[in-house]
């Protein structure tokens, strides 16, 4: 059993929840992710490390309330318990001095970013992060991205904060001006594509870090293969990060569609139990 030390509110869906976990914190990298189950019956679902405290020895999860067990676990106070909490999973983010890197993130995405842009920092290049909203309620960890970026553009849909536009729209003016020798991008499918087929056109190196449907995160069961450079693989183990410009995301995009219906119907049958 995991507890829960602290959790705090950043908008309307989105939490920001600290578990104690020790020798995960002593051991996570940049990248890594978890795979937790909330009680015994629970299904298991992947959620990136956003953070450690080596002296608390707690693990950072920033989780957005969608579906059953995102639900069940945004309700979850400081003081309970997870079931399970497996990690960390899958490969570090390779961190060199590139040069200029260009973390490009939307909505929650920001926050798996957030250890990457450190160690990018950390490691001698100039960070300029892109973050992407909705709206001005939905920009989580600004200050935190702050402390570790050399620049931070704010891009809004409805223009409410920063600049009205798309994170490409940033990212955009970024090339426009300077020579980028990375981008990493984080966010939902479809923005990664596009951010992918952005800097595939300036010939940017692109590193995507990809979301896709997982179960056991050890690469045996399959349910998170994508396709990269037409060789299949798996994001559990193989990822979750990819040169962006091999992958296919709209492949991907299908795939975690597959179960749309079900998580529909667990999702009606989960809010009816609630509401009595």
């Amino acid at each position: 059993m995991y507890k829960i030390i602290n959790k705090e509110q950043f908008s309307e869906n989105v939490f920001r929840i600290d578990v104690e976990a020790p020798l995960i914190a002593k051991a996570r990298k940049a990248g890594h992710f978890v795979i937790i189950r909330i009680d015994e019956n629970g299904e298991r679902i992947p959620l990136t490390i956003a953070g450690s405290d080596l002296e608390k020895g707690t693990i950072t999860l920033v989780v957005q309330r969608i579906g059953v067990s995102s639900n069940k676990l945004c309700a979850l106070k400081a003081g309970d318990y997870i079931a399970d909490v497996v990690g960390p999973l899958g490969k570090a983010t390779h961190i060199e001095k590139f040069g200029t890197v260009v973390c490009a993130c939307g909505g929650v995405g920001t926050a798996p970013m957030l250890p990457i842009a450190e160690a990018m920092k950390k490691a001698g290049n100039k960070v300029i992060a892109v973050l992407a909203a909705r709206t001005k309620d939905l920009v989580i960890l600004e200050d935190e991205v702050r402390k570790v970026s050399d620049e931070v553009i704010i891009m809004t849909d409805d223009g409410s904060y920063g600049t009205k536009g798309l994170v490409t729209n940033g990212v955009e003016s970024i090339i426009n001006r300077e020579k980028v020798d990375l981008c990493v991008t984080i966010g939902p499918a479809i923005m990664m594509k596009f951010v992918s087929l952005l800097t595939k056109k300036y010939e940017v190196p692109t590193v995507a870090s990809l979301n896709t449907i997982m179960v056991d995160g050890t690469g045996m069961c399959g349910a998170c293969r994508v396709s990269v450079g037409g060789e299949t693989k798996f994001v559990c183990v193989d990822g979750p990060e990819f040169d962006a410009h091999q992958v296919d995301f709209d492949g991907m995009m299908s795939r975690m569609g597959a179960y749309r219906e079900q998580e529909q119907a667990a999702f009606a049958k989960y809010k009816e139990s609630i509401n009595g």
